[in-house]
């Protein structure tokens, strides 16, 4: 692994906004498909009454976890939606009777080994809220045996720009992320923990390093401030030493990777039973004239959002979910906000250079954390050539931006590779 990075600009504009609860919309579309892995099928038909907490999806493939309903009303139709990355999925439409009545089916789980605690994470909806959405129950059930783990690794490093929903979280909620990595490392049986901040936290860094600083088995680690440090083979390496090699997870080296809003959820979730139905969001962007960070129903749309926050539409060219360096481009202001959602971000109209020919420069090698070289990449993919694709390990690259990012050529060197992999992965 190597150690490549960039430096990129900060934008925190909404580090000191404490999180603001929006108000429940009239009408919300969740969607069946909020994670990686298989699709859910609705449990709820048109004309169903549903309460906040109720499962309204549920999947029997082993690569899924179930829906909840984030509000209280009554379901007025099952949408086909169709997400920016070209995935189409069913989602149930609420109108919301604003009583919030929470379902009798909530409640804390029963927790007494790992099975049930598996169990219960899968029940609370959970997936990475980081942006990858992987569910933590398959996350969390490994086998010992097998794979054993001994490094439990808290991904605060949030090291995109403008984005602070969980620096908030890490402000706000400390003793949620401290208890639930507890029990995680009680019921799990890990003997060290990694706290992974940026140093441009220092109050979390502080907030963190004082309440663990009684516990020798939970370690702080101060990041530099450098992209990508979130990526999860990066900060797996800068956390404990271990290179995750091609085709591993951070498990056969004997790690899990969490995100911390996603250990301060599973806390929550098991004092309370209240499965995953809102989300943090950091609005923010140079068209964003209150930037702001909102606690919103998941199903609330893009649109609502925005408007919120006084985005000045007339100056909007781009809308994304997520970071501005791996964010999602939104082409309908209708979508809604779904688990992974941690973001959205409007950008203005702006001058875009030309793209040239590539100058041989090797800046983009320089900054690739993978070791990759993105420009030699770009020509095998041209030629259509998978063997030489694959012998320059493009399925290592994990579309973090760097290589577009410092072109003076201004190439779509992040895109192509993902195209590429597309291309390997067709070809077997």
């Amino acid at each position: 692994m190597s150690l490549n990075c960039i430096r990129i600009p900060h934008k925190k504009n909404t580090e000191n906004c404490e999180t603001i609860r929006y108000t429940v919309p009239k009408t919300v579309s969740i969607p069946m498909c909020q994670h990686m892995g298989a699709p859910c099928e609705p449990l709820v038909s048109v004309g169903d009454e549903v309460k906040v907490g109720q499962k309204i999806g549920d999947s029997e493939a082993f690569m899924s976890t179930p829906v909840h309903s984030s509000v209280s009303g009554k379901v007025i139709e099952i949408e086909n939606i169709l997400f920016a990355n070209g995935r189409e999925c069913k989602s149930v439409k609420i109108e919301c009777d604003g009583k919030q009545t929470v379902s009798e089916d909530v409640k804390p789980p029963v927790i007494t080994d790992k099975d049930s605690f598996i169990k219960a994470i899968r029940e609370s909806g959970c997936c990475g809220l980081g942006g990858a959405g992987f569910p933590t129950h398959i996350k969390l059930n490994f086998d010992e045996n097998k794979t054993p783990v001994d490094s439990l690794v808290i991904n605060a490093a949030e090291c995109e720009p403008y984005i602070t929903s969980d620096y908030r979280e890490m402000m706000e909620n400390p003793e949620d992320i401290i208890n639930g990595i507890k029990t995680i490392q009680s019921i799990l049986k890990i003997e060290k923990v990694y706290i992974c901040i940026e140093g441009n936290k220092p109050k979390a860094i502080d907030l963190l390093s004082n309440m663990t600083s009684q516990d020798n088995s939970i370690k702080v680690v101060n990041l530099s401030c450098s992209y990508p440090q979130g990526a999860e083979k990066v900060i797996a390496y800068n956390a404990t030493g271990r290179t995750v090699r091609e085709g591993e997870l951070p498990l056969n080296q004997g790690i899990i990777v969490i995100n911390v809003s996603t250990v301060a959820f599973l806390n929550r979730y098991f004092k309370t039973g209240m499965p995953l139905t809102w989300r943090r969001i950091t609005i923010d962007g140079d068209a964003v004239k209150s930037p702001c960070n909102v606690k919103v129903p998941i199903g609330t749309s893009i649109a609502e959002l925005l408007k919120f926050a006084e985005c000045d539409e007339s100056k909007v060219k781009k809308v994304l979910t997520g970071g501005l360096m791996m964010g999602m481009c939104v082409y309908d202001l209708n979508t809604p906000v779904v688990k992974t959602n941690n973001a959205v971000l409007a950008l203005k109209k702006d001058k875009k250079s030309p793209q040239t020919n590539c100058i041989r420069c090797g800046r983009c090698i320089n900054a690739c954390p993978a070791g990759l070289m993105p420009t030699e990449l770009e020509k095998a993919y041209n030629q259509k050539d998978a063997d030489r694709l694959k012998s320059l390990r493009v399925n290592l690259c994990m579309n973090c931006g760097s290589c577009s990012y410092v072109c003076p050529a201004k190439r779509n060197l992040a895109e192509t590779n993902q195209l590429a992999k597309l291309f390997v992965s067709e070809k077997g």
